[in-house]
C-alpha cells in the first residue's frame, strides 16, 4: 500500500478524490499541517485491523493483571482507598 502526505489545505479541495483513493485503491492518505504529520485517512480494513488489534493487547494486559492478582494477591478497595489516602 502507497502512503501519500497531503497538507490539509489541498485536502479540503480534494477531499472526494482522497476518498475514493482511499477506498477503492487502498491507499494511505497522511494528512500534514504546517509539515508536520497530524491525522490519516485509511481503509476501513485498516482501522478493523487496528482495533483487533488494540482488542488483543487489552485481553493480553488483563490476563496478566488476573495472574498477578491470583499469584501476588489482591487487596479490596476500601483498603486501597485507605492505602492511597483517600478519605471519601
Amino acid at each position: 500500500m502507497s502512503i501519500t502526505l497531503v497538507n490539509t489545505a489541498n485536502a479540503k479541495e480534494e477531499f472526494s478524490e482522497l476518498i475514493h483513493r482511499v477506498s477503492h485503491n487502498k491507499e494511505r492518505v497522511v494528512l500534514t499541517r504546517r509539515g508536520k504529520e497530524i491525522a490519516a485517512i485509511v481503509p476501513i480494513e485498516d482501522l478493523l485491523l487496528i482495533q483487533e488489534t488494540e482488542a488483543k493487547i487489552d485481553l493480553n494486559e488483563a490476563i496478566e493483571a488476573l495472574n498477578e492478582a491470583r499469584n501476588k494477591g489482591s487487596i479490596d478497595l476500601d483498603k486501597l482507598k485507605e492505602e492511597l489516602g483517600d478519605h471519601s
